[in-house]
Order: C-alpha cells, then sequence, then structure tokens
C-alpha cells in the first residue's frame, strides 16, 4: 500500500514538472486565475452578463492548452464551479442539505444534459442558474434584524405550510407586530411576500421538472390550482402553463425595495 501511495505521488510529480516546462508555449494561462476570481465575483454580485463573458474567457484559455480534449476538461470545470458555488451557499447561510443537493443537482445536469455541440450555451444557461439560485439565497440587509431572519427562515422553510401566524409562533412575535415591521421595511405584507416566494420558487419546477401543475400547486400549499394559477399571473404576466410552454418568458423576480438595504 505505502509504494502503491509513493508511486503515485512520483507520478503525479512528474506530471506537475512536465507541464510546468510546456506551459509557456500556451498563451493567456498566466490570467486564468485572475479571471477566475473575476468570474466568481461577478456571480457572487449576480452580474449575469459579465459572468458570461468571464467564463467564455476561461473557455478560450482552457481550448488553447487541451485543444481536442477541450469539452472534457471544461465538463470538469463546471463541475468545480459548481461546488465553488455551492461553497457560497454555505457562507449565505443556506443549510448544509440545499447547498449539497445544488451542487448534486448541478453536477448530474453537466454529466447528462450537457450536449458536447451546445457547451457553450450551457455555460450560459449554467451561469443563470448561479445566479438566481444563489439571489435566491441572499441574505438580506434591511435595518431590521427580525425581517431579515424572517426572509431567511422563509427561504429554507417555504415548502412548508407557512402562514403569519406559525412564522411570528417561530420568532415569539405577535402576529400585530411581525405584520407592521414587515411591511414597513420590505414594502408588501408578509402574505404578499409569501405569495411572492412561493411563485418565484415554482418557475423552476415548472421549467425544469415534468411535475403536473396541480402537484407544484400542491408543493408549494397554494389551495388550489385555481388560485395558484391567479397568483402567479399576477406577478409573472402569464399563467404557469403558459410559463412552462413558452420558453422565452423570463423569470419573474421581486425587486427589494432598495432604499431600505443598508451599504447600497
Amino acid at each position: 500500500m505505502q509504494l502503491h501511495q509513493h508511486s503515485m505521488s512520483e507520478t503525479i510529480s512528474k506530471r506537475y514538472f512536465q507541464e510546468i516546462d510546456n506551459i509557456n508555449q500556451y498563451i493567456g494561462v498566466e490570467e486564468f486565475f485572475n479571471i477566475e476570481s473575476k468570474l466568481i465575483f461577478e456571480i457572487y454580485h449576480l452580474e449575469s452578463a459579465k459572468a458570461k463573458k468571464s467564463l467564455h474567457e476561461l473557455i478560450d484559455i482552457l481550448s488553447i492548452r487541451f485543444g481536442k480534449q477541450v469539452i472534457k476538461i471544461v465538463r470538469s470545470y463546471f463541475s468545480v464551479l459548481s461546488s465553488i458555488v455551492a461553497r457560497k451557499l454555505l457562507d449565505n447561510q443556506v443549510p448544509s442539505k440545499k447547498a449539497f443537493a445544488f451542487n448534486i443537482a448541478c453536477n448530474d445536469m453537466i454529466e447528462n444534459q450537457m450536449k458536447d455541440a451546445e457547451f457553450l450555451q450551457f455555460a450560459d444557461d449554467l451561469i443563470d442558474f448561479f445566479v438566481y439560485f444563489i439571489a435566491d439565497r441572499k441574505q438580506p440587509t434591511f435595518r431590521h434584524q427580525t425581517v431579515n431572519k424572517v426572509i431567511m427562515y422563509i427561504n429554507d422553510e417555504l415548502e412548508n405550510d407557512l402562514t403569519v401566524e406559525s412564522i411570528a409562533n417561530n420568532f415569539h412575535i405577535s402576529t400585530s407586530h411581525l405584520s407592521r415591521i414587515f411591511r414597513e421595511h420590505v414594502g408588501i405584507t408578509l402574505v404578499e411576500y409569501l405569495n411572492v416566494r412561493r411563485v418565484e420558487e415554482s418557475q423552476y419546477y415548472l421549467r425544469h421538472t415534468n411535475k403536473s401543475i396541480t402537484s407544484i400547486s400542491d408543493q408549494f400549499h397554494f389551495c388550489n390550482q385555481s388560485y395558484f394559477t391567479r397568483i402567479f399571473k399576477k406577478y409573472t404576466g402569464v399563467t404557469p402553463k403558459h410559463f412552462r410552454d413558452e420558453l422565452h418568458h423570463e423569470f419573474y423576480r421581486f425587486e427589494m425595495a432598495e432604499a431600505e438595504l443598508q451599504n447600497v
């Protein structure tokens, strides 16, 4: 066993020094990690257009270095990038099981859904998914800490049957006080916000799963499919069926009242 480990270490060392000798012939390689740092910053700050451009620059560098093997290498790199984003989710206090599920889902898509001929389009789609997911889990920065904690709690427990009463009980405050401070800082009522988050999250299941609309309505605890359709259309402008069938519809996202945010 020790002999095998020693042999493996020597093999890796030899390969490393071979690469050091060869690396100077590949233009732009020295910029790889600078561009990667920029990419990660752009993803974390929800700058999807810039992030896509940076990722394409990294793919160009990988293409120069690996030639015909580039798709295999890019596939591996996308997996690495997914792991980096998963760790950022942990930094944003996303439950570890959700960060783990995110990483598994990304890697499954990379391995089984990424077509060789469309890997550049897949890169753009991956960035869109990263940015959307991080935006959903980004820590709110309202001046009232209870409001921030309530928003994070809703994000984590969204598929449970949340009500104003159950949330208030969880934070040991009255429903009237919770409703007042939430509307004061967020700009909409807590009931409205619950519906907004359910609509935002349900969009992913409509677009990326084969679950029935009734099933998705039940999953997010709308009282019935008709009510789900009415609330969904109120915020997105289209019915759940149209959103699923017409892929050009962009994802709806609620914009927090920036005047209430700190450090903007």
